[in-house]
């Protein structure tokens, strides 16, 4: 069966967005893997930006997985308060630096499987760490690279995990995890979610969802 034209219009896609986005990154501050973890299980139902403003004050206090989970955490609550949901993310945080001293001898996995064995790390979040950390080739699929793989015509699913699959079978040998990145700051800057800025979008002669909708 020939590939669709949005299937062989991919390469040009990517290679589009690596020229776009050159200094894609993850907008996480971090100096580690434990930070770069914890960070990432604090940004769920937040921004990026937002969890910046509460790390530098948390790894201050609790610089490693002995330290924090150790912590009360009443006095961890006080610290990611500005986050909103401070009992529930205290409580993921302190057991997941727990788990790490208990299981892994106080030092973050590199394996998807160990990763997503700690509370609060699903493959999301594993994705993260193994990609922007540990430089292994994985997509990290969010709300922005689901919903731009959909419109490109890259995959038809919803779930991340059939996303993940889909994407990563499409496009071999790339860098998922710096595609990842480029995606992102595409749909920050222009794929929105309600109103795609299409007329200044660098993919619109390639998108089949261009146009389509307001």
């Amino acid at each position: 069966m020939d590939p669709s034209p949005a299937h062989s219009r991919a390469p040009e896609v990517v290679r589009r967005l690596a020229a776009t986005y050159p200094d894609a990154h993850t907008s996480l501050d971090h100096t580690s893997a434990f930070e770069l973890l914890v960070a990432t299980v604090l940004s769920a139902q937040t921004t990026d930006a937002r969890v910046n403003t509460v790390t530098p004050g948390l790894f201050r206090r609790w610089p490693d997985p002995r330290s924090l989970g150790a912590a009360d955490p009443a006095e961890v609550e006080a610290v990611v308060r500005p986050l909103g949901f401070q009992h529930r993310r205290a409580g993921q945080v302190v057991a997941l630096a727990r788990a790490l001293v208990a299981d892994f001898h106080g030092e973050v996995p590199a394996d998807a499987r160990s990763l997503e064995s700690l509370p609060g790390v699903g493959r999301k979040t594993a994705n993260v760490v193994r990609g922007n950390w540990f430089g292994e080739p994985a997509l990290t699929v969010d709300t922005h690279v689901g919903r731009l793989a959909r419109r490109l015509g890259w995959t038809r699913a919803s779930d991340p995990a059939r996303v993940e699959r889909d994407v990563c079978a499409l496009l071999p040998g790339v860098d998922w995890t710096q595609l990842s990145h480029e995606m992102i700051w595409h749909g920050r800057a222009v794929c929105h979610s309600r109103v795609p800025d299409c007329g200044h979008c660098v993919l619109a002669d390639l998108c089949p969802s261009a146009g389509t909708e307001s």
